[in-house]
């Protein structure tokens, strides 16, 4: 399975790759820091699974969701977050979201769901 993680850290996105890519199966084949690299790069290596940041310095991860969903809806996107607010959630889900998860606290679920998947 083809993973890709957008993430405005890069300390974050180093970690995900390394925590992801040790899971059977997994090839993380990209990354970025930004919305409009992310929305420059996915239709690039059309991954199955992207791992999406809300917060990006240069815009919304729920609009890059949206972007993947409506050119690509069979992308599973899982929303892994700092800001596990209701009204993002809502949004996200409302975009086309699969999963939606807290950094803090759901991080072991989904790692769960890429095992699964």
């Amino acid at each position: 399975m083809k993973i890709f993680i957008v993430d405005d850290s890069h300390i974050v996105r180093a970690r995900l790759m390394i925590i992801f890519g040790e899971l059977p199966g997994i090839e993380i084949v990209g990354q970025a820091g930004t919305a409009t690299d992310a929305k420059n790069m996915i239709p690039k290596v059309m991954p199955d699974v992207v791992i999406l940041d809300i917060k990006l310095p240069d815009g919304s991860g729920i609009d890059v969701l949206q972007k993947i969903k409506n050119e690509h809806p069979h992308i599973i996107v899982i929303m892994l977050t700092n800001y596990p607010y209701q009204q993002f959630r809502e949004e996200s889900i409302k975009a086309g979201a699969d999963y939606f998860f807290d950094k803090s606290k759901d991080f072991d679920e989904a790692i769960e769901v890429l095992e699964k998947l």
